[in-house]
């Protein structure tokens, strides 16, 4: 069976999701366009060569609409024969168009795709394109569907996580995103945004807060509270009736920063590096979803590993680096209690709750963030998750090419 190769990723910075937010102003397709554009730019890349570009957006209305992709593709001056087309499996979109294009090519149909993913949620506001899963009254009590900050706070109550553990947890991903930007860890990929006089507009992800303590997070107001109280609560606890009542631990400072950003990943053949005089950085080796209880919602990450570590042949030991999406702090504290991962392997420069969500393209970025440091560590292996909306998980395990 042919190998799906990674031969470059390309991010921009995440810009504060907010009207205020340095990327404000920058159309989504403009994002995504500049992504493109510098992955052809910097691979002198025939983009002839290109079957398709494969890019995820949880909120694909608006000006995310109308294949966000394919319009991307045009504005980026590529080949008119490279087709374009957007997903949407919620927060595990750009890893989900990853896997997509992997397996085109390592079916041989394909052979070259870039992959990744868009949200501008300070131009497109997440939840906006609303939904049966979240809309519908029916099928949200038949279901038992609640916000995914409940979701978060009953694995806190469930599993026994304070608010000192995800407020200490949350302290050290800022701690170390401030540490990974001092060090330049993400110059490989990063690229500056740059308005249409070639004035930088953002060069860095904003989010970081080098002051942010345990002491300072313990000052914020549970954000879930209010939601609970209102018939969240006891709509979760009919399920989980064992439980007397959910601990409200989580808030802004300890759940994941909404933000605007793009990302793209050139994966191909061997035959398509050789043809565009590319060497492979990466393989694929193995990917996974899988579907869990809709409820608690967020625990996914857990059988997608154990599922995608069958299909590779692998245990966890044999991973050298772990990227979990920090949607709330709750998640990578339940997995690795779960798998029995150090967090010395997991996230090693932050997360989302210090660098930001912006959901279609985080599951590319942390792809690209992992991939990034096992070079920089002259690691091997690594394997990057996310929980995902409506109760499911996604896996995928990278394999550097020496």
């Amino acid at each position: 069976m042919p190998q799906a190769f990674i031969y470059d990723a390309v991010r921009t910075p995440r810009g504060r999701g907010k009207s205020d937010g340095s990327l404000h102003d920058v159309q989504p397709v403009q994002l995504l366009s500049a992504v493109l554009r510098e992955l052809k730019n910097r691979n002198q890349l025939d983009t002839s060569l290109i079957d398709d570009v494969i890019m995820g957006c949880v909120t694909p209305i608006g000006e995310q609409g109308a294949d966000i992709a394919r319009t991307a593709v045009l504005e980026a001056g590529y080949a008119q024969t490279v087709a374009g087309v957007q997903l949407n499996r919620f927060c595990s979109s750009g890893l989900e168009a990853i896997n997509m294009a992997a397996a085109y090519i390592m079916s041989g149909q394909f052979d070259a795709v870039i992959a990744g993913g868009v949200e501008s949620m300070s131009r497109v506001p997440i939840g906006s394109d609303g939904g049966a899963l979240m809309m519908n009254p029916e099928i949200v009590a038949r279901h038992h569907i609640v916000p995914q900050g409940i979701s978060a706070d009953l694995i806190a109550t469930k599993y026994g996580y304070s608010r000192a553990d995800v407020d200490a947890f949350a302290a050290e991903s800022y701690r170390r995103a401030v540490l990974a930007q001092q060090e330049h860890r993400f110059s490989r990929t990063l690229i500056s945004i740059k308005d249409e006089l070639g004035i930088t507009l953002l060069d860095h992800d904003e989010g970081v807060r080098p002051d942010t303590t345990v002491e300072s997070l313990a000052k914020l107001k549970p954000a879930f509270e209010t939601a609970g109280k209102v018939g969240f609560d006891a709509l979760a606890l009919l399920k989980y009736s064992h439980l007397a009542r959910i601990n409200h631990v989580h808030h802004a400072g300890n759940s994941s920063r909404i933000v605007d950003g793009a990302a793209g990943m050139l994966i191909g053949s061997k035959e398509f590096g050789e043809k565009a005089g590319l060497k492979p950085r990466a393989r694929i080796k193995a990917f996974a979803v899988i579907g869990t209880e809709p409820t608690i919602m967020l625990t996914g990450i857990v059988p997608a590993t154990q599922k995608v570590l069958k299909k590779a042949g692998m245990q966890l030991g044999d991973i050298d680096l772990f990227e979990v999406n920090e949607a709330f702090a709750a998640v990578p504290l339940f997995y690795m209690d779960q798998l029995g991962v150090d967090h010395h392997r997991l996230n090693v420069n932050g997360g989302a709750i210090a660098l930001g969500h912006p959901l279609g393209a985080t599951g590319a970025i942390i792809s690209a963030t992992l991939l990034d440091e096992l070079e920089r560590t002259g690691k091997q292996t690594g394997l990057a998750t996310l929980c995902v909306g409506g109760g499911m998980g996604i896996a995928t395990v990278f394999e550097r090419v020496n």
